[in-house]
């Protein structure tokens, strides 16, 4: 992830970052299906979908703490 998507990440309001961990949790439990079952040609697919996924949680928690 790029410091530009990063700062985008950042500027999001809570309810589209609460989104976007649920949608990436669906997307990582079908990696990790797929993974198992031998599908995934990228396996770093899942290691960036975590990330994606702790970021969000982490802005989500900076931004509940200034309200």
């Amino acid at each position: 992830m790029k410091k530009k998507e990063i700062q985008e990440l950042k500027n999001k309001p809570i309810g589209e970052l609460e989104r976007l961990v649920l949608d990436g949790g669906e997307k990582l439990r079908a990696l990790r299906f797929d993974l198992a079952a031998g599908k995934v040609k990228n396996v770093n697919e899942v290691r960036e979908t975590r990330k994606k996924i702790a970021r969000a949680n982490t802005f989500i928690t900076q931004q509940e703490s200034k309200a």
